[in-house]
């Protein structure tokens, strides 16, 4: 396909991608007129797909200049990044890159000299702070999208190493509900599905770590008539887990009776070469965690006698000695990106309008904050459930002045 025909393509992908995405085009609007971001440089390592496409639009009607790389090589629609293209927004991302490229990508973004940065999963924050040093200084703050990415800044700014603030829009109420929850749910088994067309209905589903995006993952698994099993290294999810009625068990007695295995937990290692070496001929493996860390595919491949690549598409079969096949999705990388869209536009229009909300905040005030990891204001998440309850043509009550005072008051009681 010609760049130009490639470019249509995608243009068609995000204008239908925006047709879900209500919110974020009505703060698009409104920053078209107040144009809060001029003059602001953003640099941004994002997944590149239709849904980021109308948010770098936000961003560029606010006036800002805009790098766009990837933060997965495996998510980028080419279509969508050739359309940015034309809508003067720079981007450095390709489809299937291997690790070196994709690197250099987040380089070439940040090339920019960026005032405010974006991020999911935290690698164009690290690449400032360990080789890009001297662009720190002009950088006032930034945004974290997913909860791999927050662990890391966390952990940065424990050590004192972090240089800038940055928003965790991870983090908010309605993202962790909608996005992480129900997003994560959906997309995460319509990956599966379309890699492998199995049925779920009947099959014993493994879901390691019971989070917000876990429990989603549990619940419509459940929802299709998936027996589930979650492992968790923490007591409370555990507990909660169990409460809902969930075969709670570690990964050792897991990997058994597991059909289908599913990783969303954050941490690397999760399925290791001792569960690999239990798992039943025809098992699946599916990672929907930000990086390609949590399934050992290392141990998987010094396990395996023989490798069948593309035996479907995004689905490779490793063939272990004693001739049990277990079946890698999307090379261990995020599934629901990498073998279906990702999250429906709907659920990313939630997120992506805390985020934009959240760059002209942090235009307005980063002057004012110390290097760390903030919450986003709770203003801006009660902005974004209205804005989206009204394009939902969902009315709610709100308090009377009797109530207002019921709340505020210590001195009333029955």
């Amino acid at each position: 396909m010609v760049v130009s025909e490639l470019a249509e393509a995608g243009e068609r992908r995000i204008e239908w991608a925006a047709r879900s995405m209500p919110v974020l085009q009505a703060i698009a609007a409104r920053f078209g007129q107040d144009r809060p971001l001029d003059g602001l440089r953003i640099a941004a390592s994002l997944h590149v797909t239709a849904e980021t496409a109308v948010l770098m639009g936000a961003l560029r009607a606010g006036g800002a200049e805009i790098a766009l790389a990837a933060s997965n090589p495996l998510s980028t629609q080419d279509d969508v990044a050739a359309a940015l293209g034309g809508y003067g927004i720079a981007v450095h991302a390709r489809a299937g890159v291997d690790r070196a490229t994709y690197y250099r990508h987040i380089h070439e973004a940040l090339d920019i000299s960026p005032n405010i940065v974006l991020d999911d999963g935290c690698d164009l924050v690290n690449i400032l702070h360990t080789e890009r040093l001297e662009l720190l200084e002009g950088v006032a703050g930034g945004c974290e999208e997913t909860t791999t990415g927050i662990i890391r800044l966390r952990q940065m700014a424990a050590e004192g190493a972090l240089r800038f603030p940055v928003v965790a829009v991870n983090d908010t109420r309605t993202k962790r509900m909608f996005d992480n929850r129900y997003g994560t749910g959906q997309s995460t088994l319509d990956g599966i599905m379309r890699a492998t067309n199995i049925l779920l209905a009947g099959r014993t589903v493994v879901v390691a770590g019971f989070g917000y995006c876990g429990r989603g993952v549990a619940e419509r698994a459940r929802g299709l008539g998936a027996r589930v099993i979650v492992t968790e290294i923490d007591p409370v999810k555990a507990l909660d887990a169990s409460l809902q009625g969930y075969d709670v068990r570690p990964m050792e007695l897991a990997a058994l009776a597991g059909d289908v295995f599913v990783t969303v937990t954050g941490n690397r290692d999760v399925i290791r070469g001792e569960h690999l070496a239990v798992m039943k001929d025809g098992a699946i493996l599916a990672n929907a965690g930000h990086f390609d860390v949590e399934i050992d595919v290392r141990a998987l491949e010094e396990m395996a006698r023989d490798v069948r690549f593309g035996i479907r598409p995004n689905t490779d079969e490793y063939v272990l000695a004693d001739g049990r096949r277990l079946l890698l999705l999307a090379e261990g990388r995020l599934v629901n990106l990498t073998a279906a869209e990702g999250h429906p536009a709907a659920v990313m229009d939630m997120s992506f309008s805390a985020q934009a909300l959240a760059v002209a905040r942090l235009a307005a005030e980063a002057a004012r904050l110390s290097p760390g990891v903030y919450d986003v204001p709770a203003d801006i998440d009660v902005e974004v459930a209205r804005l989206k309850l009204a394009a939902a043509g969902i009315a709610i009550d709100s308090l009377t002045d009797e109530q207002e005072d019921y709340l505020h008051s210590w001195r009333l009681g029955s």
